[in-house]
């Protein structure tokens, strides 16, 4: 009968035809080894599932990274406040990092944390190749991920809201008031929480059975100027719409300005409805009716996971949804007569 051997540095070694010290490196993020070599090591400590031990005495060191693709919008606050609530209470600190990619961390990244044995990684709005995946796994980096771009993979924790209800109740709040012609701005295609607001969009249509119309829905970027040229188009179509739903607090603000622009009243020549809650919804003029999901909520969660991850526990569930809410305020009403 064989015997299955204990994973270990030396065991990776060997296969590897390296050095102890030189997977100890990759392992804990040193940056003196060769390429071809790290992507050898790599891929053995991820095929063999290798986790790195902590030695006696180690235990936290009281830090979360918080990762972001993008930190344009005034939402990643809101993120971050709700990541530094949980460390807090965890007496950690985070730190805030910036990829400028959706396509996940890159080696160095990846190198820099392992060196500062973070104790847990949050990343927002990103997307883990295979590989990433394994580099993460093999350096003993437990990771969480707020609002995934992708369908994240079954043994990826990750934590979002209720973006096809959400998308739902807005667009049914719409039709209620008496709208026909509702214009769709939602965020890019690639991303899970876009779709899923588009979804729920074309549900509310359909269940009402009002046609789905192609010319009304409009893939942004979730950020103000998105908002502003798809809130232009639609008011120069021919039949324009009465209403607009933004995928985002930003892109409703833009629609605003492009219904300013147009001679256009909010909401009484044109309903608008966004989606996160925002501060600046609260007192924007006029007040905007949007979807509320709870960032801070969110990120704290994530957070909490992450944390409890490290410390060896399992969640209890790997994919998390909170739920949204439409918050009625005062840039929507029945459509005028035509």
């Amino acid at each position: 009968m064989s015997v299955k051997r204990r994973v270990t540095i030396a065991l990776i070694a060997e296969q590897a035809g390296v050095s102890v010290p030189t997977v100890s490196k990759v392992v804990n993020g040193r940056p003196e080894v060769a390429p071809d070599t790290r992507r050898r090591v790599e891929r053995l400590l991820h095929e063999h599932g290798y986790r790195r031990r902590t030695g006696q005495g180690d235990g936290p060191v009281g830090l979360v990274d918080l990762v972001f693709a993008e930190i344009e919008s005034p939402w990643a606050m809101e993120i971050i406040r709700g990541a530094e609530t949980a460390a807090r209470e965890a007496e950690a600190a985070v730190v805030v990092s910036v990829l400028h990619t959706h396509s996940g961390p890159g080696r160095d990244w990846l190198d820099r944390i392992a060196a500062r044995r973070t104790d847990g990684v949050v990343l927002v709005a990103s997307r883990l190749t295979r590989r990433q995946h394994g580099q993460l796994l093999a350096r003993s980096i437990p990771f969480v991920i707020v609002d995934p771009e992708g369908e994240p993979a079954p043994d990826v924790a990750s934590v979002g809201a209720t973006n096809w209800h959400g998308g739902l109740a807005a667009t049914r709040h719409l039709l209620e008031l008496g709208h026909r012609r509702i214009g769709m701005i939602g965020g890019p295609p690639e991303m899970l929480c876009s779709r899923a607001r588009i979804d729920g969009y074309r549900a509310a249509l359909e269940t009402a059975g009002v046609p789905v119309d192609p010319e009304l829905i409009r893939y942004g970027d979730f950020l103000v100027n998105s908002g502003h040229l798809f809130g232009k188009e639609f008011l120069e179509l021919p039949d324009p719409p009465t209403a607009i739903f933004a995928g985002s607090d930003m892109q409703a603000f833009g629609v605003f300005e492009a219904a300013r622009r147009a001679g256009l009243r909010v909401p009484d020549d044109l309903s608008v409805v966004g989606f996160d809650d925002l501060p600046l919804a609260r007192s924007a003029w006029p007040p905007l009716t949007t979807v509320r999901q709870p960032l801070e909520e969110m990120a704290a969660l994530a957070t909490r996971m992450a944390l409890d991850i490290s410390r060896g526990e399992t969640p209890e569930t790997r994919r998390v949804e909170l739920a949204t809410d439409l918050l009625i305020r005062d840039s929507t009403v029945a459509p005028r007569p035509r």
